[in-house]
């Protein structure tokens, strides 16, 4: 076990003998690391928090602390890293609000500089929340989705697999899997790369998800009535995604698309 001497590491915590602490860092209560961790100077890590095998904690870190929330009372609360995972210089992860509630970090995530993922939030596995991103509490992350800088994600958001966030974007509506959000909550497309790319999806399943765009997003049809219409003629596992994304609970509704005449919309 390599923790600098000048590491400040609480009695309760447990570290695996291959992990590496540098010089100030904190950790605070019964903090667990895993294997081949490492812990950059001036991170701190905090409360009831898991750190999975070969992830790395860059320098001013912030990881388990308290929650911003008003409502928490200063239960048992959990934050889980998953192993993989990469959080970068500056980024905070706030553990849970309800007491035995989580924040949890799938495997393989990369947060980058100064992201912040509020109380509660869920990320899938392989999600990439780049410089300055900001999720509020409660919001879930599907596996693969991609979080570009400056972003801002509203609480209670859902954002599906695959899905492409622009830089600077503010999201406040649900956004389906395989879709692209710029702006105000705007549909603007679907994700083609990240699906060619990822190696997981047939030609088949990737023009459904085109073919759900333009009959979903580009329609002037009301959103419910456009999506029943292409609910029945559905053919593949990603149509299949995305109608049981769109008809499931939401607590904001799911954006909209640029309609003729108009620049942004919404369904709820």
């Amino acid at each position: 076990m390599a923790i600098h001497p000048q590491a400040i590491v609480d009695r309760q915590a447990e570290i695996a003998a291959s992990a590496e602490v540098g010089p100030f860092v904190v950790i605070e209560g019964p903090v667990k690391i895993g294997e081949h961790v490492k812990v950059y100077p001036n991170a701190y890590i905090s409360g009831w928090t898991e750190i999975g095998d070969h992830c790395e904690i860059h320098p001013n870190a912030v990881v388990g602390h308290l929650p911003q929330d008003f409502h928490y009372e200063g239960g048992r609360t959990y934050c889980r890293i998953g192993a993989g995972t990469i959080i970068r210089e500056g980024a905070s992860i706030h553990r849970g609000t309800q007491p035995e509630s989580a924040t949890v970090v799938g495997e393989g995530c990369f947060i980058l500089g100064s992201a912040h993922l509020g109380h509660n939030c869920e990320l899938g596995d392989d999600v990439k929340v780049y410089n300055c991103a900001a999720l509020s509490g409660h919001v879930i992350v599907g596996d693969h989705a991609i979080i570009s800088g400056y972003s801002l994600v509203h609480q209670f958001c859902r954002i599906g697999e695959h899905v492409m966030i622009g830089g600077g974007a503010r999201v406040t509506k649900d956004v389906p899997p395989y879709m692209k959000a710029v702006h105000e909550s705007l549909c603007i497309g679907y994700n083609p790369v990240g699906l060619q790319r990822s190696g997981k999806f047939t030609k088949e399943e990737i023009d459904e998800v085109r073919t759900a765009f333009r009959m979903v997003f580009r329609t002037r049809l009301p959103f419910r009535k456009a999506l029943d219409q292409f609910a029945e003629q559905v053919k593949t596992r990603t149509g299949e995604r995305i109608v049981a994304f769109c008809k499931s609970e939401s607590k904001l509704g799911i954006i909209g698309g640029r309609k003729a005449g108009t620049v942004s919309g919404g369904a709820t």
